[in-house]
């Protein structure tokens, strides 16, 4: 009797396991057709049962205590992409300068270490004058993207993020320096220096207070608009405290990007973005199309637009793999 109550209670067991899976399998399928051959990066490295999770290291992606990694580790020259959007992040990290007629808006500023050889310099080596950055504007409060808000800071910059991140920023363990609290962000922000306004709104998913940017963007007589994906990655899966509590288990995590990234689907049909943006080279194809700018002639199609349809494939990856995540 023992052992049959054994064998019905392994039987129920494997069942359910197959029956979660199958339930996440549908939504896989919608992503990883919407995913294409061009949205690879995301679709992989969310779209996939949860590993086992590991504690993580204080301060969230990049906020453990290392040595700060050589140069030559991290280095990426800085590039124009659009007339007045540069990028001028590193290699793994991105940061994008936008240029104003009344002065810079930099988004993300990459880590502590980073900031002033990446942002700094390569404003200056693209013929931009650093001092004028008047804004910085942080899509998430993690270190490898808000590490260097400080110094920028101190040097007469405003620093924008969501009231959830300012306190996501205040409670990191972290030890690096952290800028003071400034502008706080609501949904729909309107950002406007100069010539130009910056959207923003708030999608919390890969951190509490995560921002998405909408940026107009000039090439030549052509007009473009990008969305800025604020967060990628599901960084509760390693069971960090910092995310999974009684009141935030994983399921709360997964609604909430969800939620975003369906939400940034209306926004991106609303204003027409033809150019996905992210803050990780990989997930926009940056690491390839960067190198493609130079050798750009006149008339090209330009390699970061990707149509309407190429912004919302994007973002029906990351809302469908949402779906999926409680589902394996």
């Amino acid at each position: 009797m023992k052992a049959s109550l054994l064998l019905v209670a392994f039987v129920l067991t494997v069942s359910v396991g197959v029956f979660a899976q199958g339930g996440a399998v549908p939504h896989v399928a919608v992503a990883k057709k919407a995913a294409g051959q061009d949205h690879l990066a995301l679709f992989k490295n969310i779209c996939s049962p949860p590993p086992k999770p590991q504690p993580q290291q204080a301060g969230g992606p990049g906020g453990g205590q290392q040595a700060d990694p050589p140069r030559e580790k991290w280095y990426a020259a800085p590039v124009k992409v659009f007339d007045n959007l540069y990028y001028v992040g590193m290699t793994e990290y991105s940061s994008w300068a936008v240029t104003t007629s009344d002065g810079i808006i930099v988004i993300d500023p990459l880590y502590e270490y980073s900031v002033e050889e990446e942002v700094v310099n390569g404003l200056s080596k693209l013929g931009l004058d650093p001092k004028r950055i008047r804004y910085v504007v942080v899509s998430h409060a993690h270190r490898d993207h808000v590490g260097g808000a400080k110094l920028l800071q101190d040097r007469g910059a405003r620093v924008v993020m969501g009231a959830a991140d300012w306190d996501f920023l205040a409670s990191d363990p972290g030890r690096y320096p952290k800028a003071k609290k400034d502008i706080v962000a609501t949904d729909g922000y309107k950002l406007t220096l100069g010539d130009t306004t910056l959207t923003l709104y708030l999608t919390p998913g890969h951190t509490p207070g995560t921002i998405s940017t909408v940026i107009p963007l000039r090439d030549g007589a052509t007009r473009h608009t990008a969305i800025l994906w604020g967060g990628t990655g599901f960084n509760w899966r390693s069971g960090s405290p910092r995310y999974i509590q009684p009141n935030t288990p994983a399921s709360y995590w997964y609604a909430n990007y969800e939620k975003s990234a369906a939400k940034m689907r209306e926004v991106a049909k609303q204003v027409g973005a033809d150019v996905i943006l992210s803050n990780h080279p990989q997930y926009d194809n940056s690491t390839t199309r960067l190198s493609m700018m130079p050798k750009r002639s006149a008339g090209q199609p330009h390699p970061y637009v990707i149509g309407r349809d190429g912004v919302d494939r994007f973002l029906t990856v990351a809302e469908e793999c949402a779906k999926a995540g409680p589902l394996w």
